[in-house]
């Protein structure tokens, strides 16, 4: 849809993590120049405008989960009258695991420019400093709080060759990479990535194994990004046996899966014809 003459503009600006200085001059005029700022924090966005220099703020509009609807068409409103708006979360660049998605949306329905202000990003700078390939990655963002679920994911993605990215609260760090291991191999390169670009800022590099026992113990502080190597497509094939590939599928089906649900997952994860798995999983059941 072609912005509308006379609509206003939405600017979405990507934030530091944590280091003020990685605030860009253009992001800093975005801000500057908006007649009103929908941020993810208020206190936050208020400290950002003072550590920016900004000594006149704009009005600034909460927008987080449970209000972001409402937000949007108050957001599309002011849009349609010709209002300069820009969209911030609390760090990094926002609608990345933050609220905004919604704004944005509503935004391009009322005809609205919209225009992103590139810069800090938590994926993008973990994904850079973890040693692993970056010509290609998966990017998962917070994967399932419930341990059944989470495992499933990690299942899914257990033989795609991309460098598999997320997020994790440091509560659950040390649960997911004994997930993580269990799904994809203890002996998967990884890196665990922490207070990015903050003075604590800390990037571990190990196998999943590894890390998993030292964060078994060790909880982790800030916030984390996790960073996991793809699969090598060339061996998929050849680390499950029979054996192996019954075991996990009594387990899936343990959890309440179907089974031509988990057919389908193990044909994916082992690069078999998924008849064939069906066929071995229902024969071994009779």
């Amino acid at each position: 849809m072609k912005p509308v003459t006379g609509a206003g503009t939405l600017t979405i600006v990507a934030t530091p993590l944590g280091n003020a200085a990685d605030l860009s001059p253009r992001a800093a005029e975005a801000l500057r120049d908006a007649d009103v700022i929908v941020a993810e924090d208020t206190r936050s966005a208020r400290q950002l405008l003072q550590a920016g220099g900004i000594a006149k703020a704009p009005r600034i509009l909460s927008c987080f989960d449970a209000n972001e609807g409402a937000r949007a068409s108050e957001v599309a409103a002011l849009l349609a009258g010709g209002a300069r708006v820009a969209l911030i979360s609390e760090a990094g660049t926002p609608l990345v695991s933050d609220p905004g998605y919604r704004i944005v949306a509503a935004a391009i329905a009322a005809g609205a420019r919209v225009v992103p202000v590139p810069g800090p990003s938590a994926l993008l700078a973990a994904l850079v400093a973890a040693g692993l390939p970056t010509d290609s990655f998966l990017f998962l963002g917070f994967p399932p709080r419930k341990p059944g679920p989470r495992r499933r994911l990690f299942e899914s993605v257990r033989a795609l060759p991309f460098t598999l990215v997320l997020y994790e609260s440091p509560l659950r760090v040390g649960a997911t990479l004994a997930d993580l291991g269990a799904a994809l191999g203890d002996g998967r390169r990884a890196c665990v990535a922490r207070e990015l670009t903050k003075p604590h800022e800390e990037i571990v590099r190990d196998d999943l194994g590894a890390l998993a026992a030292r964060y078994a113990t060790q909880r982790p502080l800030g916030e984390v990004t996790l960073v996991i190597a793809g699969a090598d497509s060339s061996a998929a094939a050849e680390d499950v046996d029979d054996d192996e590939l019954m075991a996990r599928a009594r387990h899936l089906i343990a959890e309440g899966q179907s089974t031509r649900d988990v057919a389908r997952a193990l044909a994916e994860m082992t690069g078999r014809a998924r008849r064939d798995v069906y066929k071995l999983i229902t024969s071994a059941r009779d």
